[in-house]
């Protein structure tokens, strides 16, 4: 997710709590004077000239660019600093050059707009926005248009080929501090390589109530997408881990764990195709575990049939440590 900083050019309280609620994780202050009372507000961080939690000139720099010279001095800078560019006008100083010189790039912006536009410049974008403005609203909509910002995969219904009850295996449950909708659920995967669209337990039945905050993922083996196209192991969530969630549209957005419960259930391996590319799973074995119809709508894995059709997601296998890496590997 990409970093939302507040430009707070004088101390109010109003405006600052707004940002805090709207998302911001720094609050870059004018008056550095004013740094306790912010941080009696909630847990953020605090940037200003001194005594923040980020110190100007060593943690970050500010440099307005007003022409090829300025733009110049923002890429030397030591790439552990943090560089906030502000300008007059991105149509005559692109983004695209600074963002192709450094990592740890943010961007002075004054609205959604161009908060828009600068997390999108080279698919990539910058690190993060700095929000000036005194206008409630306005912070509102940057922090939702933030909030809205992550990935968009190319998903693909994959039809299924195979279904074997396994016995007992260990799996993990994903609770998460959001209320997920219908149509929304996890990716995982034998491989990363190859993911179903697992479905949030949105569903009630005569037997069990639904739990919206809720993904029973599968066995702790298997891979789960996480931001910066990067997975992990479902064994290895815990509260307080960011996790993706995504649509049947391919729309993701970044999640928090509350907890992840790993308990002992009967096991069911599913496998699917999509084109020559196999994918696998393995969930638990009950009716309230549902992979996501190329609609939406959730299909429970006890009514689950080869030749059914499914959501999924297929990229080219290989990754350490989470990372995507180009390499030739084989997962069966």
């Amino acid at each position: 997710m990409k970093d939302f900083w507040y430009w707070a050019q004088e101390y109010d309280k109003k405006l600052i709590t707004t940002a805090l609620e709207s998302g911001a994780k720094v609050i870059l202050l004018s008056d550095p004077s004013k740094t306790q009372e912010v941080k009696s507000l909630g847990r953020v961080l605090v940037a200003s000239k001194d005594g923040g939690d980020l110190v100007e000139g060593r943690d970050y720099v500010y440099v307005l660019i007003k022409g090829k010279e300025d733009e110049e001095r923002a890429g030397r800078f030591p790439a552990h600093v943090k560089v906030i560019v502000e300008t007059t006008d991105w149509t005559i100083i692109p983004l695209e050059n600074l963002i192709a010189q450094r990592e740890e790039l943010y961007a002075v912006v004054k609205n959604e707009e161009e908060a828009r536009l600068a997390i999108k410049v080279l698919e990539k974008g910058v690190k993060g926005v700095v929000l000036k403005t005194k206008d409630i609203n306005t912070i509102k909509r940057v922090g939702k248009a933030l909030e809205e910002s992550e990935e968009k995969l190319p998903l693909v219904v994959v039809k299924i080929t195979r279904i074997l009850p396994l016995g007992l295996g260990d799996r993990v449950c994903v609770d998460t501090t959001s209320i997920l909708h219908r149509g929304e659920g996890m990716l995982v995967g034998n491989s990363s390589g190859g993911m179903f669209l697992v479905h949030a337990e949105t569903e009630e039945n005569p037997y069990v109530a639904s739990r919206p905050f809720r993904v029973n993922a599968g066995a702790v083996h298997m891979y789960i997408r996480v931001p910066e196209n990067k997975t992990k192991y479902l064994c290895e969530l815990s509260a307080g881990d960011a996790v993706m969630v995504y649509d049947y549209q391919g729309k993701g957005r970044l999640v928090y764990v509350g907890r992840a419960k790993v308990e002992r259930r009967p096991m069911l391996l599913v496998e699917g195709k999509y084109e020559n590319k196999k994918i696998s799973a393995v969930l638990q074995n009950a009716e309230t575990i549902r992979l996501t119809r190329p609609d939406g709508t959730p299909l429970s894995v006890a009514e689950l049939k080869e030749g059914d059709e499914v959501l999924g997601y297929v990229e080219e296998a290989g990754r350490h440590f989470g990372m995507k890496v180009e390499e030739t590997i084989t997962e069966k």
